[in-house]
């Protein structure tokens, strides 16, 4: 996906509505245990993720995480920089500062594009907001080795493309649970960052559907 092309998708759908929860649902888990779409209990804590898109070659590449193995919460995982929003903070504020505080993004690299639709995440009990931003040449960046193993980047026609999508089954706490993922260079995106990836992609008119003929 050529970077001008996404950005200008990005300017054009700023007035129209989100693909929103049919379009995460893409790359939920099947039966996705507590989690009602558009819901959101009481007394979640917000959260902010940065998705970072740029150009590499001429093709646009996301800025991934891989959660270092020491954390609390989704630990060894791929995910967007970000974290919890903090008192006084705007959304766009947190992810930015969270950027910068994992992988030492520069805020002035980054133009904010949009808000993706928040999701819920039962487990953590926070609700994430994510915000794509972009940036005209791949960022500086490096690890918070407190926070993050490494920096990936993937390529969106990868994703797009479909070729990447696996699913598994899992046992879950209602029995078997059919999870999908996006195959990152033998890491698993999956959870609540697949699902706003595959929002992402379906505002990019791209979407992503691993449960075709199924």
């Amino acid at each position: 996906m050529l970077f001008e092309e996404v950005v200008a998708r990005l300017q054009a759908s700023g007035t129209l509505p989100l693909p929103g929860a049919a379009a995460q649902a893409a790359m939920a888990p099947r039966p996705r245990a507590f989690w009602i779409p558009v819901v959101v209990p009481d007394g979640m804590r917000a959260a902010a993720g940065l998705a970072l898109l740029y150009p590499r070659e001429g093709e646009t590449m996301l800025l991934l995480t891989l959660r270092a193995a020491r954390l609390a919460t989704h630990r060894g995982q791929l995910s967007l920089p970000g974290g919890a929003v903090e008192a006084g903070e705007t959304v766009e504020d947190a992810a930015l500062r969270e950027a910068e505080e994992e992988v030492g993004l520069a805020r002035s690299a980054v133009v904010l594009r949009m808000r993706l639709t928040p999701l819920h995440i039962p487990v953590s009990r926070f609700v994430l907001n994510p915000v794509v931003g972009t940036a005209t040449s791949p960022p500086s960046v490096r690890p918070c080795a407190a926070e993050v193993d490494r920096i990936v980047e993937i390529g969106l026609s990868a994703l797009a493309a479909g070729a990447t999508v696996v699913s598994e089954s899992r046992e879950g706490v209602e029995g078997a649970v059919e999870v999908p993922y996006f195959d990152v260079d033998g890491a698993r995106l999956w959870g609540a960052t697949a699902m706003v990836v595959a929002e992402l992609l379906a505002v990019l008119g791209r979407p992503v559907d691993p449960w075709t003929g199924r």
